[in-house]
């Protein structure tokens, strides 16, 4: 960085460039997309932890699921809402927005991780039913899961760690609604191919290695699922493990997209950004209530007990 360069310290969030009529109606709709993220989480974590019967493995992680997505909406969407149809300039300091950048790549390490560890609590009980017990004993997941948001934790910081070394001396204008980390990187007034390695290589190892390693275990659940004589047995085996697959889908999908794509066009990179911060975080809820007939049972008997 030469003389003449100064540091930033706040960047220009561009958000959406539309109307403000449409920006107050994008506005109505992400408070209640966001309101209906905390309340269906939310539900989640209290029936999970009121109901005994759910006091199982599988369970466990879908708390921590649970409690991600609230933290991922939380950590994007309120500053998304408080820009949403101002007229003045939308503007985010410096360390808030690295602050954004770390927690919005360390939930999204910590669900891919999370997921993981799902489908491997699937894989072993429906694979392997009669070592389940003893394999995935309660401190046994306590550490899967310490260890999950340990490692998320890490990862962003690595990428929080390679910003700050970055000169950003203008212009500060970020085409995104948040402090999203490609948008961030454009604005460095120095060469961010090392970040943008890291970046790709990082996204390559863990978001495709988690994804391949749930790829792998479920193939080995639908043989064994296949092998199994009766069509109820095969119905509730699919059943206990459709809900995971949806939902890895979900979270996958608008991921990969992203970040491992040759080229990047800012629009579509923004829609799928609000599809990733705002819907992702509410099929959770949603598709663990509507499919699981453990949880439907849970919530019913909470709402009669009410």
């Amino acid at each position: 960085m030469t003389k003449n360069q100064t540091w930033v310290t706040e960047f220009i969030l561009l958000g959406f460039p539309l109307s403000l009529r449409i920006q107050m109606l994008l506005s109505g709709l992400f408070s209640l997309l966001y309101v209906f993220t905390l309340l269906g989480n939310g539900a989640i974590l209290g029936l999970i932890w009121l109901d005994s019967r759910l006091h199982t493995p599988m369970y466990f992680f879908l708390s921590h699921l649970a409690i991600i997505d609230i933290s991922y909406a939380s950590n994007n969407v309120p500053k998304m809402l408080t820009n949403l149809g101002l007229n003045k300039r939308k503007t985010i300091s410096f360390v808030p927005c690295t602050m954004q950048t770390f927690l919005y790549m360390a939930f999204a390490h910590t669900e891919c991780l999370i997921l993981v560890m799902m489908s491997y609590d699937r894989y072993m009980a429906v694979c392997h039913p009669l070592q389940y017990s003893v394999i995935m004993r309660w401190g046994v997941c306590t550490v899967l899961a310490v260890t999950s948001w340990a490692c998320g934790s890490l990862l962003a910081l690595v990428h929080v760690v390679l910003i700050l070394r970055l000169p950003f001396c203008g212009p500060q204008e970020v085409n995104h609604f948040f402090g999203e980390i490609l948008s961030v990187l454009k604005l460095a007034c120095a060469d961010t191919s090392a970040n943008e390695m890291v970046i790709f290589v990082n996204i390559g190892l863990v978001a495709s290695g988690c994804f391949v390693l749930i790829v792998l275990s479920y193939v080995s659940i639908v043989c064994s699922i296949l092998r199994i004589r009766t069509s109820e047995g095969r119905h509730r085996a699919f059943q206990t493990c459709a809900s995971h697959c949806i939902v890895v889908l979900c979270f996958f999908g608008p991921g990969l997209f992203i970040y491992l794509r040759p080229g990047s066009r800012d629009a579509l990179h923004g829609v799928v950004a609000v599809f990733y911060t705002t819907l992702t975080p509410l099929f959770n809820p949603v598709v663990y209530t509507l499919r699981n007939k453990e949880v439907k049972d849970s919530l019913d008997e909470t709402t009669k007990q009410c």
